[in-house]
């Protein structure tokens, strides 16, 4: 089996993030969510990755990712120059898939506890298509899928006003070889896109097997501002420990589960897990609250920062509260004069904000 990353697209509801970076490398907890997502394929067993990526991200991913060997991995690039559906993608990639099954999955996706139990129930079942599905509270925003009596999916329909389910497709899927002909015999929907769920339909057409799995655990997509806090509380919460490599000196304290990098110095200051300090950080006179990410060489200075994204090389200084923030590397945030009660904000890189 094979797998098949998407990591293409123009990251527009992620910007001004996104105008410098690709949203599959954002990091959560101090980590771009792409490599959980094969972190969580090579746990499987797959180790022949493909990843689709698009102008906007290819030079990105492919600095980041290199070759795959960091994951003891073979990584093949496919390049996408315009988006064109999720069929569209898996259409490119046919050369790469050859006639092997593969998973497929979104780039930007977290998935709790992996995707190993629905690896090995297609390896069991051996059904043609294996489709993850979560319940959610409102499905009209997601591609919905209506199972009949043994789990097995009858129908598929994408952001339906009167959905037949609370089952949301999650955006990751295993298919066999003959999802090609699918692809092969579906047009373009209104959006001019291939759609996966309409290749999807065209295979249960066919007389093919479509089972569902459906997810006990959390699912998010990272793909907006609130969506990458809420991601960075969730694994903050489910999955940080208590390391302390950095130095920490005796009028600080150090509370709860946090993780302080090689090289970070923390200097008479508090810091309230869950928290991750990235290397080479340095915290002075300041207070990190809890679910608060804070990037490699960021220097924090008589500030209080609290349920935040700080990514790499920022300073921050003289800010009595900043909260609910995501902020861009190689980015400035300093308060200059005055006392703010509370500020929110989202930055992209290579700023500077004075208040």
């Amino acid at each position: 089996m094979k797998a098949l990353i998407l990591s293409g697209g123009k990251g527009t509801r992620m910007r001004p993030l996104t105008n410098t970076m690709p949203k599959q490398l954002v990091p959560v907890a101090n980590k771009p969510i792409l490599f959980y997502v094969l972190d969580q394929i090579i746990e499987t067993g797959i180790d022949d990755i493909g990843i689709i990526v698009s102008p906007e991200t290819e030079e990105g991913i492919k600095a980041a990712v290199g070759d795959g060997s960091a994951w003891n991995a073979k990584v093949t690039y496919i390049f996408q120059p315009e988006p064109g559906g999720l069929a569209q993608a898996v259409k490119i990639s046919r050369e790469f898939l050859g006639d092997s099954s593969f998973l497929m999955f979104l780039g930007d996706n977290l998935i709790e506890g992996g995707v190993k139990n629905f690896v090995d129930e297609f390896n069991t079942l051996h059904p043609d298509a294996l489709i993850l599905l979560k319940e959610v509270p409102d499905p009209r925003l997601f591609g919905v899928a209506e199972l009949g009596p043994t789990g097995k999916i009858i129908g598929m329909v994408e952001k339906p006003k009167e959905p037949k389910s609370n089952l949301a497709i999650v955006g990751v899927y295993i298919y066999t070889a003959d999802i090609h002909k699918a692809i092969d015999k579906i047009k373009p929907s209104w959006r001019g896109e291939l759609e996966i769920t309409d290749a999807i339909q065209e295979f249960m057409d066919m007389g093919k097997e479509v089972k569902s799995h459906i997810l006990d655990g959390w699912w998010l997509d990272t793909g907006k501002k609130d969506d990458l806090l809420e991601a960075n509380r969730v694994v903050l919460d489910g999955y940080l420990q208590r390391k302390i490599e950095g130095e920490v000196d005796s009028e600080s304290q150090i509370v709860g589960r946090v993780e302080i990098m090689p090289g970070a110095k923390v200097e008479n200051s508090l810091i309230r897990g869950p928290a991750s300090i990235g290397h080479d950080c340095h915290i002075k006179d300041s207070f990190i609250g809890p679910f608060s990410s804070i990037g490699a060489g960021t220097v924090i200075e008589k500030s209080s920062i609290e349920h935040s994204v700080i990514l790499g090389n920022c300073r921050v200084a003289n800010m009595e509260r900043l909260a609910d923030s995501i902020i861009g590397g190689d980015t400035a945030v300093l308060q200059r004069q005055g006392r703010l009660k509370a500020v929110k904000l989202f930055v992209g890189d290579n700023a500077t904000v004075e208040l």
